[in-house]
């Protein structure tokens, strides 16, 4: 454990020399931030020695927590056995070979093949090279046009942050200009006075809109997260998703399913796909697949595609040096053991994402809570004023950022989208230690209620 001392060097090195992802960097420059030194179970501690409950799994991505000596052990072996090597020019290593065939099994049955990459981010740029080959040898090289969402989030390269639809981003990058959007299922926030299902088939149906202005033709895929997880955890209406499906599957359309967030347990099934019935042709993971402690990534290629790209020759131009690496695939054969043997999402989905989403949703009542939305084990509590209205608590969203604030400084870690509070605890957390983590949310909201004045 680090003293006090050594905390003050350790931020002052990091204001001096460590330029932070999404963040201000002239406010941290002046302010700094908070070293996380340890962790254990579900806990992250301070280099002060302060304890905080995860509530975001780390980044999404640590759904087991961080006492997995499993992992780590089989990260050790691998590092001894073959550190690295590469999986170009017809090579390939063990790890990488299992895992492929461990992903399949998982998987849905139309994914028979899958392309590694080191994140989520690599992975969406792997859709479109991808995509573009097989519409290349098929040829139509015309059909490349990609649609997204408004408020999507499909990483941080230039290809990825084109592919989502936050508008921070796009205001700081020359994006893609075959990638359009259409408007996300957020039914709170957007639906005026529609039902939800008759907002979900409103917005569902924007797509084919789409579809037709830029043309048929030209259209080769929509991508899309089953549900939208740093957009504020916008959980679609029910009628949403089977409509995007029809259209799909009648305009000879691609569906690419973004699971970065979504799979590994995190909505009730392995993948969100399972849990909204929908049968993509690509689908992105990421994160969850080694539970966060290696960098992995990549793409289940459904045999629609895979068997285009296998049956001509020519290369398939597109690699990275780390793609396939031996101790970051080790640790993915070791999570999916994990999760296989012990079946802890089939847990989760019938006794604590039940829990965690009847805890949340006795916020309701609460005088500055306009809306609790969930699925599985991931939730947003949307703040406002006033109820009726739905107007928000303070402008720039700034009221969800004291909550966020108070609940970090009371021992428990979220995140702040827009106007929500958002959450996703690990799959193992206990029922106890998800009360612990309402009753610390719910202090939170108390005090930003009583900042605000309301109430």
């Amino acid at each position: 454990m680090h003293d006090n001392t050594d905390t003050g060097r350790l931020q002052m090195l990091d204001q001096a020399h460590h330029l932070h992802p999404f963040t201000d960097l002239c406010d941290y420059s002046q302010r700094g931030g908070r070293i996380v030194s340890r962790a254990e179970h579900i806990y992250i501690y301070d280099s002060d020695g302060r304890r905080m409950l995860d509530g975001m799994s780390g980044l999404w991505c640590c759904n087991l927590g961080y006492s997995q000596h499993r992992i780590v052990e089989a990260i050790y072996r691998q590092l001894q056995e073959l550190p690295y090597y590469n999986n170009f020019f017809r090579c390939a290593n063990q790890p990488a070979v299992e895992l492929a065939r461990v992903l399949v099994d998982v998987t849905p049955p139309q994914f028979n093949h899958v392309f590694f990459t080191n994140s989520g981010s690599e992975a969406n740029d792997t859709n479109l090279r991808l995509v573009q080959r097989y519409y290349e040898l098929l040829g139509t090289p015309e059909k490349k046009h990609i649609i997204s969402r408004h408020n999507a989030y499909h990483g941080s390269t230039i290809a990825a942050a084109s592919l989502g639809g936050m508008s921070a981003m796009h205001r700081q990058i020359h994006g893609l200009d075959y990638v359009h959007h259409i408007n996300q299922p957020h039914w709170f926030a957007e639906a005026g006075g529609d039902s939800p299902a008759a907002f979900g088939l409103r917005v569902a149906r924007e797509l084919e809109a789409k579809i037709e202005e830029l043309g048929e033709e030209r259209v080769a895929a929509f991508i899309a997260e089953p549900v939208q997880g740093a957009g504020g955890v916008i959980i679609p209406p029910d009628s949403y998703w089977p409509e995007i499906g029809r259209i799909c599957a009648e305009r000879d359309i691609l569906l690419i399913m973004d699971e970065v967030i979504c799979g590994f347990g995190r909505t009730g099934n392995w993948f969100g796909c399972q849990t909204y019935a929908l049968q993509p042709d690509l689908l992105t993971f990421a994160k969850g697949v080694s539970n966060g402690y290696i960098p992995l990534g990549g793409v289940m290629v459904g045999d629609r595609i895979a068997d285009v790209l296998l049956a001509h020759g020519g290369e398939f131009a597109h690699g990275l040096t780390y793609s396939g690496h031996p101790a970051a695939c080790a640790a993915g054969l070791a999570t999916l053991r994990i999760l296989r043997e012990s079946h802890i999402i089939e847990r989760a989905a019938q006794t604590i994402a039940p829990h965690l989403q009847s805890r949340l949703r006795e916020l309701t009542d609460h005088p500055i809570v306009g809306e609790v939305r969930g699925l599985g084990m991931f939730a947003a509590v949307e703040l406002v004023r006033d109820k009726g209205s739905r107007e928000r608590l303070a402008p720039a969203a700034a009221g969800a950022m004291y909550c966020r604030d108070a609940a970090n400084s009371s021992g428990l870690m979220v995140r702040q989208t827009g106007d929500a509070v958002i959450m996703a605890p690990p799959l193992i957390c206990t029922t106890a230690e998800i009360d612990m983590l309402v009753e610390k949310l719910t202090r939170a909201l108390d005090l930003t209620a009583a900042h605000y004045g309301v109430g």
